[in-house]
């Protein structure tokens, strides 16, 4: 914990770093860019971000930069600024806050309503926001990094003022380098873990990942499987997704409308130009019946790591065929032809995940009101905050096997 006189000695005096700020990332030193996120997620890439950065750009405001000290790149910084209301904060819950009386819902949303700037990507999960040059120590840096987001913060007044600032998806490894943005007000909080499936060096095809299960959950497997054997099913790559954007996008919609809290749901366009930015780094699976698609995965390679983003499914069909599970066995499918080290599955569906093998990694955000005297009760908020615990469970053999890698 920061002490008062330290909190006050960080937050009104200027650093020794030097920043390169620009609304869009093409205004940026594509070169100084490019080296400090070489070793970094594939989401804070140029060709991913001049992919999105138009996305939404009438209700989200992007901010991309650079930390040097001395003429030296040493962080990478992309922000994204917007208004969350309580529309979007109820996600599917929204059937509740209707039944209100009309003024009483009004009030009760307008409460609700808050600018947030975030160190991150809404639409993505990992250390989205920040990258470090090769070779640099990370705690050095988030001094740095800390005053470049309070200039983003300042700059962005006339879009409206900010009232919080979250640096978002962090991993136990990067949580103490991260611990210096206490000295800005900053407050940790645990958010529900990313499910990480570590793949085994062993395993050169499927047929090894499913060999390694004991046999309770080998049978659960195939017993997902089984359906897909007849002739007028099939799993395979959607090789054009402009074609079938309308019924991509029906699919997505379809599970995006059941999600607790849903801020910006992906736009028709987004898969299609993601695939065409990230080439033979995205895949989109899909699984037709008799020629009608009912379901698909999109699975994105971030170097080491496959990640197992976004899906969309026939809930109709889904009550008569395993869909879903089948999707999350596609994604360890390509995992392993990609050679991965490991699979990031992301927050949601924690029981599913954990059935096929996923260990919890624990996850945090940063939080910083931009009012001083607010940090405190953000602090007691954030002690009081809960959320859902993963099941403890080990599919395989190896009842021993190594806790699942950070992503």
């Amino acid at each position: 914990m920061t002490n008062g006189i330290n909190a006050e000695r960080c937050t009104r005096r200027p650093s020794q770093f030097q920043f390169s700020i620009a609304g869009r990332i093409d205004f940026l030193n594509a070169a100084d860019w490019d080296h400090v996120t070489r070793d970094g997620s594939i989401f804070m890439s140029r060709r991913y971000l001049q992919n999105a950065q138009d996305d939404f750009g009438d209700r989200i405001v992007r901010d991309f930069a650079i930390v040097y000290e001395s003429g030296t790149p040493l962080a990478a910084v992309a922000t994204q600024s917007f208004d969350v209301c309580g529309e979007q904060l109820m996600g599917n819950k929204t059937e509740l806050i209707s039944r209100l009386p009309a003024e009483l819902r009004r009030r009760s949303l307008a409460l609700l309503k808050r600018r947030v700037t975030m160190c991150g990507n809404v639409h993505t999960w990992g250390p989205d926001g920040v990258a470090f040059a090769p070779g640099r120590a990370p705690e050095k840096i988030w001094p740095g990094v800390a005053d470049c987001l309070y200039r983003i913060r300042r700059a962005n007044r006339l879009h409206g003022q900010t009232d919080y600032v979250i640096v978002k998806d962090l991993f136990d490894v990067d949580k103490l380098p991260a611990s210096e943005l206490a000295e800005f007000r900053y407050r940790s909080l645990e958010t529900e873990p990313n499910m990480v499936l570590s793949i085994d060096p062993n395993w050169q095809s499927f047929d090894d990942y499913t060999a390694s299960l004991t046999k309770r959950y080998r049978a659960a497997a195939r017993k997902v499987f089984k359906p897909f054997a007849a002739d007028t099913l099939h799993v395979g790559p959607i090789d054009d997704l402009d074609t079938e954007s309308d019924r991509i996008y029906e699919l997505y919609q379809s599970v995006a409308r059941r999600a607790d809290v849903c801020l910006f749901s992906l736009q028709k366009s987004t898969l299609p130009r993601m695939a065409r930015a990230l080439g033979d780094d995205f895949i989109a699976i899909g699984i037709r019946c008799e020629n009608e698609l009912i379901g698909f995965v999109i699975v994105v390679r971030d170097g080491e790591t496959a990640i197992g983003y976004y899906l969309g499914l026939d809930y109709d069909a889904n009550s008569d065929l395993p869909i879903y599970h089948r999707l999350l066995l596609a994604v360890v499918e390509q995992a392993i032809t990609w050679r991965c080290k490991r699979i990031s599955f992301g927050r949601t569906a924690l029981d599913a995940k954990s059935r096929i093998g996923c260990q919890p990694v624990d996850t945090h955000i940063w939080v910083r009101h931009r009012v001083p005297l607010v940090n405190v009760f953000v602090q007691q908020l954030l002690k009081n905050v809960s959320h859902e615990e993963p099941p403890q469970r080990n599919p395989f053999k190896n009842a021993v096997q190594q806790p699942a890698e950070n992503s």
